[in-house]
């Protein structure tokens, strides 16, 4: 381990500011952590409701989330446990089933993709065809456009477009095919179905996700001296001299380099005043919000889906996830709406009717629930579209750093893209933290 006198302060307790908090304590690192909520996890945060411990909506992680993985297994996560690991299975009830079987990849999903029901014979052709034409040219385009027009340039059929690569894009990318950037669905593609078999390995958390990692981050940077501080919101960032201080609830303080690991609306908001930093609070502001909508549903305990995770095809309710399978918590339910839709318009309680009468359609859930609770992330991710400039990490102030899944990256609004960030802010600190040392 190396050490560095450097003082840092990471202003955001989410994924993407423990991440970098974690990496900069590992090497010897002065860090603290200033959250302006009572608990960490940002916009993947633990949410306690009716003596139940929910989410504040339900993620999913995917095996290729390799930096995610291993930090949570560097603070003491333990995977196995941790995680209900499902491979690859896509399930849109009644209409649509994709299985991989266990060959290496890309054979099991060339395979899951010949052999899926729901669509004919010459639809999963057609998806093949994409895949293989996909990998041949390295899952790169020359240039970005939106997810629909490079399905319609490779004739993608109607039928595969609403039963795969609609949903497995709203799943990814939280934006609509019609926005959606064709570039970054690509590389999750590439990431997600042609590295290894496990790549595509569906990680359901059977803990909370401030448990799950931020948590756990805070007692090891604790214990490698660090400070991570609650309810100690920023409320303005100055530049004094070649240093930073920051002020809020907690004070002030002045800080060697500090890494701003907000949610973008409140990053702009806090670095506005400062003309350095004009470029980035642009790119910043530029960018448009994706809501997620999470409707949980406590049924009877005896209540149950056909498996842990089960999509529904042209239903307000896009994906369905038993808590009971997954965590132990009988009877839950969680049904996902992510994206921009039609689900805006509704109150939650006529939301919550809406799932409900689905769930009797589809599945036969005829018992009233004994409670229900709708999350509404109304901006729980950029919309990631086409040719989309993201700030980069490094700004023009050499001791101030953007971390979060909105910043420069290959992957869209995901805890990988967020820890990423994270990850690249600490290497930044400190190549700069040694050229100052040895200057």
């Amino acid at each position: 381990m190396s050490h560095s006198t450097a003082k840092v302060a990471v202003i955001g307790g989410g994924y993407a500011g423990m991440a970098a908090a974690v990496k900069l304590s590992e090497q010897g690192v002065s860090v603290t952590v200033f959250e302006s909520a009572k608990q960490l996890g940002g916009r993947a945060r633990g949410v306690f409701y009716q003596n139940t411990q929910l989410d504040n909506g339900q993620h999913l992680l995917l095996g290729c989330y390799r930096q995610t993985l291993e930090l949570i297994a560097q603070v003491g996560g333990n995977l196995e446990a941790d995680f209900l690991n499902l491979p690859l299975h896509l399930e849109l009830h009644r209409q649509f089933s994709l299985r991989a079987p266990r060959l290496p990849a890309p054979l099991h999903v060339l395979i899951a993709l010949f052999t899926a029901s729901g669509i004919c014979f010459s639809s999963r052709l057609k998806a093949v065809g994409f895949m293989l034409e996909m990998r041949q040219r390295q899952f790169k385009i020359e240039q970005d456009v939106s997810v629909a027009k490079l399905l319609a340039r490779f004739q993608q059929p109607k039928e595969l477009i609403e039963k795969l690569w609609e949903p497995l894009c709203i799943a990814a990318l939280n934006t609509p095919l019609q926005k959606a950037s064709a570039q970054v669905f690509l590389n999750v593609l590439r990431d997600a179905l042609n590295q290894s078999r496990s790549s595509s390995d569906m990680l359901l958390p059977r803990i909370d996700f401030t448990a799950l990692f931020p948590q756990r981050a805070a007692h090891y940077i604790e214990q490698r001296g660090g400070q991570v501080q609650l309810a100690a919101g920023v409320e303005s960032v100055l530049e004094v001299g070649d240093k930073i201080e920051l002020s809020g609830q907690f004070g002030s303080a002045i800080f060697d380099h500090v890494i701003c690991a907000t949610p973008p609306t409140v990053a702009a908001k806090l670095l506005r005043t400062l003309p350095a930093l004009a470029e980035s609070v642009n790119q910043i502001e530029a960018l448009t919000q994706q809501p997620i909508y999470t409707v949980y549903l406590q049924y009877p305990t005896i209540v149950k889906l056909p498996q842990a995770m089960l999509g529904l095809h042209r239903c307000f309710s896009q994906w369905l996830f038993d808590k009971g399978q997954i965590a132990n918590q009988h009877g839950l339910i969680a049904a996902v709406i992510s994206s921009e839709g039609l689900h805006q318009g509704y109150s939650h309680e006529e939301l919550i009717q809406k799932v409900c009468a689905e769930l009797k359609t589809e599945l036969g859930i005829g018992e009233a629930p004994l409670w229900s609770k709708v999350i509404a992330e109304k901006r729980a991710t950029f919309s990631c579209a086409p040719n989309l400039n993201r700030p980069s990490q490094q700004t023009n102030l050499p001791n101030l750093y953007l971390a979060g899944d909105y910043t420069a990256g290959d992957y869209p609004a995901t805890l990988e893209g967020a820890v990423l960030s994270g990850v690249r802010c600490a290497e930044l600190v400190m190549a700069r933290a040694n050229l100052s040392a040895t200057s």
